[in-house]
């Protein structure tokens, strides 16, 4: 396939070469090396979509590297906000907040 589609190949080696950063740096220095990189390859390619990332990696250079110290991330609290989110749109918002603490804490703990 990726003889015939050459942008495709590309494309897949882009995006196994981000996976491979944050698989294989050991430390921030690595890690802000191995990203510049990227986003060098990224420019050149020309893909808009990849792009969009970039520009994402660009605007949080500084905190993205903090993953590399103990290869840990702030997934769970995204997915506890969106819960959250979720639980207080199915009520249509909240009157009262004492209650609705109440709910979340016997509901999601």
């Amino acid at each position: 396939m990726f003889a015939e589609y050459p942008d495709i190949k590309v494309a897949f080696d882009m995006v196994q070469g981000l996976r491979n950063i944050f698989n294989t740096a050991t430390t921030i220095q690595t890690a802000y090396t191995k990203l510049a990189h990227w986003h060098k390859d990224v420019e050149a390619s020309g893909f808009k979509s990849f792009q969009t990332v970039a520009n994402s990696i660009s605007v949080n250079y500084r905190s993205i590297p903090n993953y590399f110290i103990n290869k840990s991330t702030n997934a769970s609290a995204e997915s506890f906000n969106a819960k959250i989110k979720a639980f207080r749109a199915q009520f249509r918002g909240v009157k009262n907040v004492e209650f609705f603490l109440y709910r979340l804490t016997t509901i999601f703990a």
